[in-house]
Formats: C-alpha cells, structure tokens, sequence
C-alpha cells in the first residue's frame, strides 16, 4: 500500500494475479451423439438439444441453490512454540509505567500500515516491546513462523511463545487481555482461521472474529458495533486508498522509499546493496501496481480527491458524535486504526496534502498526542 510492507504484499499478489488470468479455468463441453441413422436424426438431435438444455439448467439451479459449507476445508488456532531463533532486536520500547505484564517481541516493517497500526495501540497503553525489523527480501527472521506475512506478535508465556498473527485479532486480542486478564492462550483460541476453497477453486484463510473482543457481553451496544464497523471499513475501505495516493507518480514513488529507508533505518539493518535494490525496484514496481490498485478499488481519476473525500468521511462521522474522537473523548480502537494507517505515510506528499485540503488535520494531531503520551496507560 503506501508503505513498503503492503507494497511488497501487492506485488506479490499482482504477479500472482497475472499468472491466474493467463491460465483461467478451462471449460469442458460433453458431446453427446446419439446413434446415427438416416431417419429421425433430425428429430434426435433436436430432441437432445432440448432435454440437455433443461437437464443442464435445473443442474445449474440445483448447486446455486446448495448450501457452500463444503468449501470450508480446515479449521485451526495459532500454536504457541518452544522455542524462537535468536534475534537481537533492532530496537527496544520501553514503557516505566507499563503494568501489563506482557514480554512481547514485534517482528514488523517499519512503514507497513498494518504494523503502524499495532504500534499505536502498544504505544497508546503505555505496553512495552522488542521490534525486529524484518528483512523485506531474506525475511530470515520469520522463517520459524508458519505465516508469512507482517505484523507477527509474539508473547513470551511461562512456557513458550504464543504468535499473534493479523493486525486486528491482535488488537482484539490483547484489548481483551488488558480488560478481562484472561490466559492469553486461551484468548488466541477464540480467533480461529478458516482455510477454504473460494470459487475460483483458490485457498484462502481468513481469521475469524478478529474485530471482536472476547468480554462475554451478554448485548451488543451501538457503540460497539459502530467501533467494529469503522476498525472494518480502515482496513477494508481507507487503508486501499494509500498506495494510489503515494505512488502517484514515479518521484512521489521514490521520495516515499527514501522515507520508508530513513525511518525504517534500512542502511543500520540491511547490506547497502539490499537497501538499494528494495529502493529502486520497490519504487519502479510500486509506481506501475499502484496504477493497478486504483482501478481495482474503483478510484477517482484523481486518487487525491479519493483520498481526501475518505478522510471527510471519517471525520464526518467523529464530528457527528460531538466529541473528539470517534470512541469519544478518547480514542478507541477504530481511532487507533485509522492513526495507525494514516501515520504510515507521514513523510509522503500525499500525507500532507490530505492534512491540506481535508479536514483531518486536528483529528490527526489529537491522536498523535494521544499516543506519543501514552494516555491509554492508566486505562490498564
């Protein structure tokens, strides 16, 4: 997306898309041939023209018509693990005031919206963690782990580790730990992923329940469902307009690599020539996804316009709780969200032109008070 981390996933996932669309699903035809003779084979053919034809149609009714449980193939919990690779972090947050008990190690990239996100709720409660910075290109460092992807989580229990995996189960499962103290383990139970069969005959996975906290509420308030669907619609909806926006055009792509370097400290972590390679492929391949990314999101002609009506949409609906935030007059977890994503791109252009001609501007900086003075501490 912006940001080097969901950039890398995109354009993974544009090459496989590729690869998908040169080879769609062939269709196969039965012929059929009735037994040939010079009379009636007209009348035959017609005929089987005819039944195969309703014959054909009440099949096709018949399975639109089935129930879709066989597609789901694979139930699972994230397993807890003996044991991790040593790895000196890059770097260690330490909070004095932290009281959450939790010994937790952030395996990250420094720009990735999603790794921004889980930051800002750490930062926010005052929680205190190691960060590795993961290696965009060896990923050596995530090679234990059986998912692939950034944010990975990891709390170090009395016996072992337990993973979080996915930006948002690991908000919601830590915001449950942090309200209810329950074993962390048996938190991570509550948030299953689901491996499937989609129709095209691809497998995915998808993690269940992952914007819900595990409180044991007998109702569901407004607030809480309006919490769920904005932390939804930052993930689903906002956070796909960024990298459009950042890789506008081929400087915009390149002066937002040399950001993600500085900020990511590419050249303390990385070879030199890894760091170069990441900057002028990433930025060349990003610039032409990016264009990608825009039509498939189904964005304006100018992508900034999109990007600011988005950040008008969110604070139409802040403004509309007459408060500060959407959680209030402090932040909940879709403000986090949304900060989280939006800081992401902090040193782009499209960052500060969205702080130009929207109205997020003082939202933004509420929240990056918010955050940078670990307000939610005292919450814990």
């Amino acid at each position: 997306m912006s940001f080097f981390s969901h950039g890398l996933r995109h354009q993974s996932r544009f090459f496989l898309k590729i690869h998908q669309n040169l080879l769609s699903p062939a269709t196969t035809v039965r012929n059929f041939s009735a037994k040939k003779t010079l009379k009636g084979a007209f009348k035959l053919g017609l005929a089987g023209v005819t039944v195969g034809a309703l014959v054909g149609t009440g099949y096709s009714i018949h399975k639109l018509n089935q129930p879709r449980l066989h597609i789901i193939n694979e139930e699972t919990t994230i397993p807890a693990v003996d044991s991790l690779p040593e790895i000196t972090p890059s770097r260690k947050i330490h909070f004095p005031e932290d009281r959450s008990g939790l010994k937790l190690t952030l395996y990250q990239y420094q720009t990735c919206p999603f790794c921004c996100k889980v930051r800002a709720f750490l930062d926010y409660y005052g929680i205190s963690y190691d960060i590795v910075e993961v290696d965009p290109v060896l990923r050596q460092s995530i090679k234990w782990s059986t998912y692939k992807k950034v944010p990975i989580l990891v709390a170090e229990l009395s016996q072992g580790y337990q993973p979080l995996n996915d930006s948002s189960m690991i908000i919601s499962a830590l915001s449950t730990f942090l309200k209810d103290k329950k074993e962390l383990r048996e938190i991570v139970k509550c948030y299953p992923h689901i491996t499937y069969i989609d129709e095209d005959g691809a497998k995915k996975s998808e993690i269940m329940n992952k914007y819900f906290l595990v409180l044991g509420q007998p109702t569901i308030t407004k607030q809480i469902n309006d919490e769920r669907q904005w932390r939804k619609w930052v993930d689903e909806v906002f956070v796909h307009v960024l990298s459009p926006n950042v890789y506008r055009t081929r400087d915009e792509a390149f002066q937002a690599f040399n950001w993600f370097s500085e900020v990511g400290e590419w050249d303390k972590n990385f070879p030199p020539w890894e760091r170069n390679l990441i900057i002028v492929v990433g930025a060349s391949a990003m610039y032409l996804i990016g264009k990608r990314l825009k039509k498939k999101y189904g964005l304006k002609d100018d992508v900034r316009q999109t990007l600011y009506d988005e950040c008008n949409h969110w604070m139409k609906a802040v403004r509309a709780k007459g408060a500060k935030f959407m959680g209030g007059e402090r932040p909940n977890l879709a403000d986090l969200a949304m900060y989280g994503v939006l800081c992401s791109i902090e040193g782009c252009d499209a960052f500060k032109d969205a702080l130009v001609h929207s109205k997020i501007k003082d939202w933004y900086y509420l929240m990056k008070e918010a955050v940078n003075s670990h307000q939610g501490a005292q919450f814990v």
